[in-house]
Parts: structure tokens; C-alpha cells; sequence
């Protein structure tokens, strides 16, 4: 790979046009471990392959299915993205999937709550509590790529959090307690969405936002990757799986048994366990709150 490549523009999901950038994907590569031969033989096969406007989604779905020959951890880690996607068709798997991302820093985080607003009740995706602070989250999960939450959903989710904070303060006046209003998402913010939030005070949460406390960084770093990631199960098992609440890899790590629950043959149960166990190894956990 010596020789400087041509300049080629490829499409993303949204439709914009990009430079090809093959930096771009050798980061990718070596933050899932991928091993720099590895990441060589991948590069140098996709700039035979790439050709102009090509589908960014092609370039990933080649790199993918030679990572997966030549190594599956590093794999089930390059796929986080598509494995958070695969936390659907509904958006409630994904609701159970942050709030474990909490529980495990500490935080007491139950989902789907009913909260009493100064004017009418609220549903709240996800409670979660430390110390004297008590967050109100909203997840807007999608299934497509591209799709943007723009500045209608913080708007929307700032004013339920006054309805639901005018009746907390009411009731936990004399308590060294208040709440905070977050909103979470696995795809991205529209820029007017991230401005809108910042002036009011609203947390966001996306795919890359905040920079180093961004999903995939909070999910890279402590190693708390979807039972989604695993190249080792089919779909269907993984569905069973996420059925039954079982979210995290490192939560089959730790109890092999739930695969044979969900009915996962022997065979495959020991290398989805070992596979599990090697995506899980964690990190330097970053602070969410």
C-alpha cells in the first residue's frame, strides 16, 4: 500500500457524498483489535473493490465479512454499530441496553416508569438514579441508517421534563435531591438538535456525541457490548435471546447456562461463550455522569 490511492467519493446512508477514507476505516479497524496485518489485507481488498458513489454500507459489509474469516472478536466489535441497530424491531430492547450501560456505572436505572407532571402524567423510558440525582431519559431508537433526530425531539423532551420537574420540585422541596433530563439516541443530532439542548441544559447522548462520552466510547471502552455483536449466533438466537432480557455479552460471560435456556446447541454455546468472553474485556471505563 505504498502508493498514494485516487481520490474516490462514496455515499453515506443520508445520501451525502464523502472522500473514500481509508484512514477513516483503518481507525475502525484497530479500535476493534483488529491486528495491523489484518488490517492491511482489509484495506488493500476493499481499494480493489471500492468504485465512485459506492454505498458506504458496501464498503462496511465487505470489510465486516473479512474481518469475520480472519478474526471474530475483532469482528463483533467492528459491527457495534450494525449491532446496535439489530437491538429492534421495537425500541425497547434498546431502552433495556442504556439502561444497563448505567447500572453498570453505579447508577439504579429502571425503564418504562410513569412520572406525575404538573399537568398530566409521563412515561419515561428510563430512570436512573446516583447520589442525590435523579435522570429522566427519553431513547428515540431507529432502525435506519442516516436518520437524524432534529430539533423537534429535544424540543418535545424538554417540555415534558418541565411538566415532570414543576411537580418533582413540589414534592422534594425539603430533600437534597433534583433531576436532570436526557436524550438518547443511536443514530445522531441534527446540529440545531445539539444547540437547542445546550442552551436548555438537556443531556444528549448519540452514536458519536458527546466527544470520548458517545455511545460507541462508553461501549468500547468498558466493554459493554449487545448480545447483538456476536458473529457466532444466528439472528434468531440473538431475538431469543434478547427476549428473554439477556442484553450484554458480558451477562452470557458470566451465565453460559442462559444460552442453553434460549435452546442454543452445545457446540455453538461453547464458542459464543468464548467469543463473549473476548469481546467483553474491559477497558478504562470513562464517567457517564
Amino acid at each position: 500500500m505504498g502508493t498514494k490511492q485516487p481520490s474516490i467519493l462514496v455515499t453515506k446512508a443520508s445520501g451525502v457524498t464523502v472522500p473514500f477514507s481509508a484512514e477513516k476505516i483503518r481507525q475502525s479497524l484497530k479500535r476493534s483489535g483488529a491486528r495491523p496485518e489484518v488490517i492491511d489485507t482489509v484495506l488493500d481488498e476493499l481499494y480493489q473493490q471500492v468504485y465512485p458513489n459506492m454505498p458506504t454500507r458496501m464498503i462496511y459489509k465487505i470489510a465486516y465479512g473479512l474481518l469475520k474469516k480472519l478474526s471474530k472478536p475483532s469482528a463483533g466489535r467492528y459491527q457495534l454499530k450494525q449491532a446496535i441497530f439489530e437491538l429492534g424491531p421495537s425500541g425497547f430492547p434498546f431502552e433495556q441496553y442504556v439502561a444497563e450501560l448505567f447500572r453498570q456505572e453505579g447508577f439504579t436505572a429502571t425503564t418504562n416508569q410513569i412520572l406525575e407532571g404538573h399537568c398530566v402524567k409521563h412515561e419515561v423510558d428510563i430512570l436512573a438514579v446516583k447520589n442525590n440525582i435523579t435522570n429522566i431519559m427519553e431513547c428515540k431508537y431507529h432502525q435506519q441508517r442516516g436518520t437524524f433526530c432534529d430539533v423537534k425531539i429535544p424540543l418535545y423532551v424538554e417540555s415534558r421534563f418541565r411538566d415532570i420537574e414543576r411537580q418533582w420540585k413540589s414534592t422534594h422541596e425539603k430533600k437534597q435531591q433534583h433531576c436532570e433530563a436526557w436524550l438518547i439516541t443511536n443514530t445522531r443530532f441534527s446540529t440545531d438538535a445539539v444547540q437547542y439542548a445546550q442552551c436548555m441544559g438537556l443531556h444528549l447522548m448519540s452514536w458519536d456525541f458527546p466527544a470520548g462520552k458517545s455511545l460507541k466510547d462508553i461501549i468500547d471502552k468498558a466493554g459493554l457490548y449487545p448480545v447483538t455483536c456476536l458473529t457466532t449466533l444466528s439472528r434468531s438466537e440473538k431475538c431469543r435471546l434478547l427476549e428473554r432480557g439477556i442484553i450484554l455479552c458480558k451477562t452470557l460471560a458470566e451465565h453460559s447456562s442462559y444460552l442453553e435456556e434460549a435452546g442454543i446447541a452445545a457446540p455453538r454455546r461453547d464458542l459464543a461463550i468464548a467469543e463473549a468472553q473476548h469481546l467483553c474485556k474491559e477497558l478504562t471505563k470513562p464517567e457517564m455522569a
